[in-house]
């Protein structure tokens, strides 16, 4: 069995994860060449795996958790905010029609960039700058996942959330971070708490939606 078929089996579908199309992108998608070469041999196993400049890939079974929660349908664009290596998108790019996605380090930006196209995710786009303030000139969004962890939900980012949309999106301080899935209707957020977590922090210039904003 190769290594991506015994993480799904063991590590994302004994906790859950279901949904088959997602299941199939975390087979396909080659994680161990998203990670440092010295850490290759570890590309599969059940933890995030740091990439420089103090950031990390997340662990399998968080990527795929958090690709379900967004239920990606063929026809949607996706903003993914915290690009690093490049792993999260490569698994959306074969489940939505556009991925865009951007990181606030050049460094990573670029080579997510460059690996992302050796591999042959074209309907990647990638571009480096502050997540906090989203992709206005391609919004409005059907999805949006963020894997940095902002202290509040940036306003602009709902903003580009179309109505109907999904952001699922780490909140909160190191050590008391929530993972929580946004739904917009009628303008307004429907937001469920998940699961605790673990992510880094978001960096950038902060314009979040505080806890006086609409949301149900």
């Amino acid at each position: 069995m190769k290594p991506a078929d015994l993480m799904v089996r063991e590590q994302i579908e004994r906790r859950s994860v279901s949904n088959v199309r997602v299941l199939q992108a975390m087979r396909e998608v080659p994680r161990h060449e998203f990670v440092p070469d010295d850490l290759r041999d570890q590309a599969y196993e059940d933890r995030a795996l740091p990439i420089g400049w103090e950031q990390t890939v997340s662990q399998p079974y968080i990527v795929a958790f958090m690709t379900e929660a967004l239920d990606p349908q063929p026809g949607h664009r996706v903003l993914e905010i915290g690009s690093g290596s490049g792993y999260q998108a490569a698994v959306l790019s074969l489940l939505v029609r556009n991925v865009f996605t951007i990181e606030i380090v050049e460094p990573l930006a670029l080579r997510a960039a460059e690996t992302l196209s050796r591999l042959g995710y074209h309907n990647v786009r990638v571009r480096s700058g502050d997540g906090h303030l989203g992709w206005p000139e391609e919004s409005s969004f059907d999805s949006i996942i963020v894997t940095c962890a902002p202290q509040e939900i940036p306003a602009p980012l709902v903003e580009q959330l179309r109505e109907g949309g999904r952001m699922i999106i780490p909140v909160g301080e190191p050590g008391a971070q929530e993972l929580i899935l946004l739904e917009k209707h009628g303008g307004m957020l429907q937001r469920k708490s998940v699961m605790r977590v673990a992510f880094v922090p978001m960096t950038g210039k902060d314009r979040s939606v505080r806890d006086d904003s609409p949301h149900t």
